[in-house]
């Protein structure tokens, strides 16, 4: 088990839609480790497969007292009721917006051993559930914004310093909610 570099936005791997797991072994009890040791270094919320590397349909989450992980998640909603709220995300560093979300959400999908689960979330856990999904399926939290507002990021993204290289993320995430 290793606390793994973070992908940076730019890293194709962001793009990709993940596949999904269909050996629950040894392999993906490591991986499920690699992931909430990376989480933790970087005191973020949430931390999905593809963002070390791995395009596999796995993501761990640490929100308030609620910490586990989710291998093959698929996402409901039990109603419409949205919530807008500042977002972040680690393979973007430093990068903090508005980004509308729903407000409730439920997810079901497997341990490590391939044992059933249903994570049910509402504001921040519901946001870090929607939020590590979509890394999932290859799509960025820069994607959820409005026009406007992904202007702002995207001009935030090009004056960043990090080149859109593979790297850690050299920002500690401790203070934001992604």
């Amino acid at each position: 088990m290793a606390i793994r570099p973070v992908r940076l936005f730019g890293d194709p791997i962001l793009r990709t839609v993940a596949d999904p797991v269909t050996d629950f072994d040894k392999q993906l009890r490591n991986l499920v480790k690699d992931l909430t040791q990376t989480l933790d270094d970087a005191q973020g919320a949430g931390l999905a497969a593809p963002q070390i590397g791995v395009g596999l349909r796995v993501f761990a989450y640490v929100v308030g007292s609620e910490r586990g992980y989710l291998v093959n998640p698929e996402l409901s909603f039990p109603d419409d009721e949205e919530q807008d709220g500042e977002e972040g995300c680690l393979s973007f560093p430093g990068i903090y917006y508005d980004v509308k979300r729903r407000l409730n959400t439920v997810a079901r999908g497997f341990t490590d051993r391939g044992d059933p689960v249903q994570l049910v979330g509402t504001d921040v856990l519901a946001r870090c559930i929607q939020h590590e999904t979509d890394h999932l399926d290859g799509v960025l939290f820069i994607d959820r914004m409005d026009l406007a507002t992904r202007k702002q990021a995207m001009k935030a993204i090009r004056e960043a310093n990090w080149d859109g290289a593979v790297k850690l993320s050299p920002h500690r995430m401790s203070d934001r909610i992604f």
